[in-house]
């Protein structure tokens, strides 16, 4: 069984029914991972890129020991994660890059860093401190062009571990597409700064729709479905009951309304 994520602003406290339910799934892989632009786990949550196996029901579970260089944090269940040869989509950028992570168990945290081969291209203080459950960071790339995988790494503070994020980029594409190309970096990236998010503000990716699903935008105020654009204020029916949008993002499994609603939905 697979848990479900938990979005929660620090201006949201939960209750005591949602506080059991986390001290309940404590025993699951639910942590973090980078969702805007999308990583290799969110592609396969979206279903973006199809038959991922086990990483698209829990895309915040790629833990690992810290200083590893891989996608898949060295879990073999996860192993399509490193596997180059599926041609994942890489999204078009410019020199510099907002990566927004989504934390569904918010650790302390030592640093976050961004890779680009063994080049270390950014790196965020945590402060052995709680992060907000949504954080974005602008990368430079500087430097760097054409089709590359950045290596997103969350290194948590009061434990040996890390968790990982693989983010495919074409630095200097043009577009919204992808590209085939793959040329060597040629130097090294700056310290980023970090820039936290504005409340209302999309920070999900927008993903292609699921193989079957709604396209986005198709309901937005009937029942919910993986796959919809919602703006805030829209309303939906989960489970018999109705939720209101309280944050701009396209839908995914495992971020359905009635399970830790509270930084995406709220009971109407």
């Amino acid at each position: 069984m697979f848990w479900k994520k938990a979005l929660v602003y620090p201006s949201v406290v939960l209750g005591a029914a949602a506080a059991g339910v986390f001290a309940t799934a404590a025993a699951a892989s639910a942590h973090g991972y980078v969702s805007a632009p999308p990583s290799r786990q969110a592609l396969c949550a979206t279903k973006a890129v199809s038959d991922c196996g086990a990483i698209q029901f829990e895309p915040q579970s790629v833990e690992g020991v810290k200083g590893l260089k891989s996608c898949d944090g060295g879990l073999p269940q996860f192993k399509v994660l490193s596997d180059n040869s599926r041609a994942w989509p890489a999204r078009n950028v410019g020199t510099s890059l907002d990566f927004t992570w989504v934390f569904t168990a918010r650790h302390r945290t030592s640093n976050w860093e961004y890779f680009i081969g063994n080049t270390r291209v950014g790196v965020v203080d945590g402060g052995n401190a709680q992060p907000e459950a949504v954080v974005t960071h602008k990368v430079n790339l500087g430097g760097f062009r054409g089709r590359q995988t950045i290596l997103a790494v969350w290194n948590i503070g009061d434990t040996p571990m890390a968790f990982y994020s693989c983010v495919d980029v074409n630095i200097g594409g043009t577009g919204g597409g992808s590209t085939p190309t793959n040329p060597a970096p040629t130097s090294t990236g700056t310290k980023p700064p970090t820039t936290a998010p504005t409340g209302g503000s999309s920070t999900a990716p927008v993903p292609a729709p699921p193989p079957g699903g709604q396209q986005p935008g198709a309901q937005p105020n009937g029942g919910w479905a993986p796959g919809t654009a919602y703006k805030v204020g829209d309303v939906v029916t989960f489970d018999g009951k109705k939720f209101k949008c309280r944050q701009a993002h396209t839908s995914i499994r495992s971020w359905e309304p009635s399970i830790f609603t509270l930084a995406l939905w709220l009971p109407v």
